[in-house]
């Protein structure tokens, strides 16, 4: 097989329900449901934290988060502060500094960068040592954002992970800045078309095009109003309208529509890009000899349970399928036949496997995934052999099979379990169920479940044994974090 170009494409926050190709009526993504129609679909993908840098951190490394240590969104560590431009320096110590400076004054100031992933050997990694060129555009959210690593010689990434829409922070000429009056979707499709347009012609390239979209702000001001507009009269039947969840605040009437009515615009016009960039590869000859990705970081509830938001959108956190379950396509033209559909349960951690395949490597033997590189010879895969998948949250972890899922929260928090097969939407908690068949399936599910984590866990970054409370993590754990506090606490 020619070793092909590998085009991976990422969202932030979206659900797998959220595509035309998924069976939302509502949603406008005909890039996305051509790229269903062209490849294949995975029903049944799910990332390793329903949380972005724990998630992100699993997708490059392949490992968990108790293996990897990021366990938590990176609230720190982004940047060293003294490689932020004069001028935005300047406007951070203004009190009297417009809104759009607020949230980059929160998590820069002061800041000090921290490389997360050393240490850790990346699929970008193993691309690089193939002759691969390798970069990057948009969301690196994994610590240390102003100097290329893991593999990247094409370095473009915003500062933090989410951003106002219009006035990101990103690095220019090794500063960074805030750009204003620039729609960051466009600015991330456009340094991804800058990268191919300047690419080496004589050797393979990898990019990652990492959207912000379609994570919050949803206001009206936040996305252009060309895609804003799309959904003026939009009924949002396709989402759940129901009372707000016990473990969290929720919205409703108007504000429910607003939030929807801005979540599915920032699709749209991800998806609108996406198609300039599959344009480019089929004007330029490249599309056919191209794997092209498309996922998600984490999956997102927009009304699902009462919640709006991901696994942090309530606490304890949550691991239903609409946090933990991510989109999931795969095109490449020379392999796969359009219009597939993969069987079984699959999970991002199988990405760094199924890359370090193809060029003809193993991985690490404590790498939980499963290789499914089969798919680019035409064949349709049977996904785990056990259908088991995990997932985890500090100390709250998921084991979930075809038919069941179990939630044990080790600290604190009651633990959930659901038949899937009856109750899909996951709506009866059957953990406290006086029938014996349930009590040993619950017990079966958690002796797994641990056993799984005993073999795929770092004592030392074990999510289990962490504070972890969804409100960002501030630096390393374990030996590496020196005896130093690792993460926010509720409120902070």
């Amino acid at each position: 097989m020619k070793r092909p170009n590998i085009v991976f494409v990422m969202a932030d926050d979206m659900g797998y329900w959220s595509m035309g190709c998924a069976g939302n009526g509502e949603v406008q993504t005909p890039n996305l449901d051509m790229l269903a129609r062209e490849g294949m679909y995975f029903p049944d993908y799910f990332c390793t934290s329903p949380v972005c840098s724990p998630a992100r951190a699993s997708v490059l490394c392949g490992k968990m988060p108790s293996q990897h240590g990021v366990q938590d969104w990176i609230a720190r560590g982004h940047i060293n502060y003294a490689e932020v431009a004069p001028a935005l320096r300047e406007k951070h110590q203004d009190p009297e500094a417009s809104w759009e400076y607020a949230w980059s004054r929160q998590q820069l100031v002061d800041d000090q960068a921290i490389r997360y992933l050393d240490g850790f050997r990346t699929y970008t990694d193993i691309l690089a040592e193939h002759g691969y060129v390798c970069g990057l555009a948009g969301k690196w959210h994994l610590g240390d954002a102003g100097h290329p690593q893991k593999g990247f010689s094409y370095w473009e990434p915003l500062a933090m992970g989410g951003d106002n829409y219009f006035y990101p922070v990103v690095l220019q000429g090794g500063r960074f800045d805030m750009l204003r009056g620039t729609y960051v979707t466009h600015y991330i499709t456009g340094k991804a078309l800058a990268f191919l347009e300047n690419r080496d012609a004589d050797r393979p390239f990898y990019l990652s095009v990492h959207y912000t979209a379609p994570h919050s702000p949803w206001d009206r001001g936040q996305h252009p109003k060309e895609y804003y507009d799309l959904y003026q009269e939009c009924p949002f039947a396709a989402t759940p309208d129901v009372p707000p969840h016990r473990w969290g605040p929720s919205y409703t009437g108007e504000d429910r529509r607003m939030w929807l009515r801005g979540y599915y615009a920032a699709i749209s016009a991800m998806d609108s890009d996406i198609g300039k960039l599959i344009g480019y590869l089929k004007r330029e000859g490249l599309w056919e000899d191209t794997i092209f990705i498309f996922t998600a970081d984490n999956g997102m509830s927009m009304g699902h349970h009462g919640i709006f938001g991901k696994g942090n959108g309530t606490f304890p956190m949550n691991l239903y399928d609409t946090a933990v379950k991510v989109p999931m396509l795969v095109t490449y033209p020379r392999g796969i036949q359009g219009g597939t559909v993969a069987r079984g349960l699959y999970s991002h951690y199988d990405l760094l496997p199924t890359i370090a395949g193809l060029m003809g490597e193993k991985p690490d033997t404590d790498c939980p995934g499963r290789s499914f590189q089969e798919i680019f010879q035409g064949q349709i895969p049977d996904g785990r052999d056990a259908v088991v998948v995990y997932d985890e949250y500090g100390p709250a972890r998921m084991i979930r099979t075809h038919t069941y899922k179990y939630i044990h929260r080790y600290p604190y928090g009651e633990n959930e379990f659901y038949d899937l097969v009856a109750d899909p939407g996951e709506e009866n908690n059957l953990v406290s169920s006086e029938e014996p068949q349930v009590q040993e399936t619950i017990a079966a599910l958690k002796s797994e479940m641990e056993q799984w984590f005993i073999q795929y866990s770092d004592p030392d970054r074990d999510g289990s044994r962490q504070a972890v409370y969804g409100s960002g993590q501030i630096g390393k754990v374990g030996r590496e974090g020196g005896g130093r506090k690792a993460f926010l606490g509720l409120g902070e």
